[in-house]
């Protein structure tokens, strides 16, 4: 059973997913919600909205959370090469399509990330196409560019 619970952030309202004890999925506002799921605050998603919370306020760089998103062993490397991505910093996919020893994979690390359950926690948002201009997000390139300039300004 999954359980999900909302969450008010900087960027609206984020629904955040569990399955057995690992965080699944993040739902922003527009996305549909499986009906499955069970509205419930589980200790896994009160301390992913703890960690979410302190992220927007710059105090949380790394996240700490049990991650089980559903994919290919492909994507799942990918993902994982994204998770590598400090805080602040971004990738090209070109750069992550190498990172996973695959680098002609540009285009498919593209999708992989276009398919990534969990962003923010897995930061899809960190990558960027060759030419350092903002591509892709499944919350719009306006929050994807929010995001970046977060991090940027709590580098440090």
């Amino acid at each position: 059973m999954k359980n999900i619970f909302f969450y008010q952030t900087d960027i609206g309202k984020i629904g955040i997913a569990e399955c057995d004890n690992a965080i699944t999925n993040i739902y922003f506002q527009a996305e549909t919600i499986p009906e499955d799921a069970l509205l419930n605050e589980t200790d896994i998603l009160k301390e992913a909205g703890k960690q979410l919370y302190n992220y927007f306020l710059g105090r949380q760089k790394i996240f700490t959370l049990p991650l089980a998103p559903a994919g290919t062993e492909f994507m799942k490397n990918v993902w994982k090469s994204l998770q590598a991505i400090p805080y602040g910093e971004t990738r090209s996919y070109k750069e992550i399509a190498q990172s996973i020893g695959n680098p002609k994979a540009s285009r498919a690390v593209g999708l992989a990330n276009n398919k990534n359950p969990i962003p923010i926690f897995i930061p899809c948002h960190r990558v960027i196409g060759a030419n350092g201009k903002l591509v892709g997000f499944g919350g719009g390139l306006q929050m994807k560019a929010y995001l970046l300039e977060l991090e940027k300004q709590h580098k440090n």
